[in-house]
């Protein structure tokens, strides 16, 4: 079984590193980062990676946005999107769903389920 790739876009660098050494450690995964919407349209499109952990809010680029123009892009319409947010009440949750994003995990984030959470919510064996 080839090795996933996930691609983690976040404008703050310990949620990135947190999440990198998670989910490197635990599934064994290959895990990109970005510090905003913008390098994480380019780093979808170039290194097209199994999935995407995208945080909402972003200055610049919110994750909505980012989301919208994922999806409108052939080249990485198909990678499923994950959001990392404290934003997870349930009409964020609808909103999300309605959006067409596969699920939201929320902040802080235990860094030790972190990688069984992507694999259920993507139907992922880990």
């Amino acid at each position: 079984m080839a090795t996933k790739r996930i691609l983690v876009v976040d404008n703050e660098e310990y949620i990135q590193e947190v999440a990198k050494i998670s989910l490197e450690t635990v599934a064994g995964w290959e895990v990109l980062t970005a510090s905003s919407g913008l390098e994480g349209i380019k780093k979808a499109e170039n290194d097209q990676p199994d999935a995407i952990l995208l945080d909402i809010m972003m200055p610049e680029m919110d994750g909505m946005t980012t989301l919208s123009k994922l999806q409108a892009n052939p080249a990485t319409q198909a990678i499923p999107v994950i959001f990392l947010t404290a934003k997870v009440q349930a009409s964020d949750r609808l909103r999300y769903a309605q959006m067409g994003m596969t699920t939201a995990i929320a902040k802080p984030f235990n860094p030790l389920e972190l990688a069984r959470e992507i694999a259920n919510a993507l139907g992922w064996s880990l």
